[in-house]
């Protein structure tokens, strides 16, 4: 009997998920994911698999090796799905936040080279706004997204993550930021919790990534992607290449609604939810969103031994 994948999206790690030694025994199993990597470092001109095997964490987790460290290792589990399961295919993708550029690398909107390319500068420009600003994020549980906009108002700060239902992410200047968790306590959330981030993402603080990131994205060819690729900034799919790329520049300092992105993409009829790339962060939240849907993840050769079952 032919397998129907037609009820099947693909789901991206964004940056936050990067761990010392991911990708490691996909690679030494599958050649397909070494190829991946192979090219990764040929392109970079550095050996990325390398930070990504052996770290350290704290030259890992620099915006500027994170982000591309992600997008490879991802699409190294990719490959080996595709190894495993060769007729599997999807129809929708979406990623959080940097993750959105490896679902676009993965639809085929990107040549692997030229999203590479673009991932890595993208990390670059945000690296340097990061210095360049004084700038915070922290977590707010278990609080109204009314009421939260209204925190955010009061203290000058922006949402910057809408993950789940109840979880959110605010972002801005590092002071306002510790007024904002403290008015957030008083509004009645459950926990608010600073976080331990380079900068204030997904915010005005970014505005100089932005603007760096819309010059160099202008000179990149966009293809019509293989599959429907959700948008962080609007939850929907951009309707043509154009509007791929504004999304991508807003997304920078725009928050990424993921909750609408996976809520519209559950009310398209998709059914199935498969996670590529380190960790498990997308599963866990799909559980506060929608119970119902089948989750399965590739981050390594167990999981992707799970899935393979679960597929067949």
């Amino acid at each position: 009997m032919e397998r129907t994948w037609k009820n099947t999206a693909l789901l991206f790690a964004g940056q936050g998920a990067q761990t010392v030694g991911m990708g490691r025994d996909l690679c030494e199993k599958y050649p397909a994911s070494r190829q991946v990597f192979a090219r990764a470092n040929a392109v970079l001109g550095r050996d990325l698999q390398q930070i990504c095997f052996e770290g350290p964490e704290s030259v890992l987790t620099q915006t500027d090796n994170a982000q591309p460290g992600i997008f490879v290792t991802s699409l190294a589990c990719w490959a080996a799905l595709q190894a495993e399961v060769p007729d599997l295919t999807f129809a929708a993708a979406a990623g959080l936040s940097l993750g959105e550029l490896t679902a676009l690398t993965a639809a085929g909107a990107f040549s692997f080279e030229d999203g590479l390319h673009i991932v890595q500068a993208r990390g670059r420009f945000m690296q340097e706004a990061c210095a360049a600003t004084n700038g915070a994020m922290a977590s707010i549980i278990g609080l109204d997204d009314t009421v939260l906009e209204q925190v955010c108002r009061e203290t000058d700060v922006d949402l910057a993550n809408l993950n789940c239902p109840g979880q959110t992410v605010i972002s801005g200047d590092k002071e306002k930021i510790a007024r904002a968790v403290e008015l957030a306590k008083t509004k009645g959330a459950k926990r608010a919790i600073p976080l331990t981030v380079a900068g204030a993402y997904h915010s005005r603080l970014m505005a100089t990534a932005q603007h760096n990131f819309a010059s160099l994205l202008a000179g990149v060819p966009v293809r019509d992607p293989v599959a429907l690729v959700v948008s962080n900034v609007t939850g929907r799919p951009a309707q043509s290449a154009d509007e791929t790329k504004k999304l991508l520049v807003r997304q920078i300092t725009s928050a990424v609604r993921w909750t609408d992105s996976m809520r519209w993409l559950i009310g398209q009829g998709f059914t199935r939810f498969i996670e590529l790339g380190p960790g498990t962060v997308l599963t866990g939240l799909m559980k506060r969103i929608d119970k119902n849907v089948e989750m399965l993840n590739v981050s390594d050769c167990a999981s992707l031994a799970a899935t393979v079952a679960a597929l067949r």
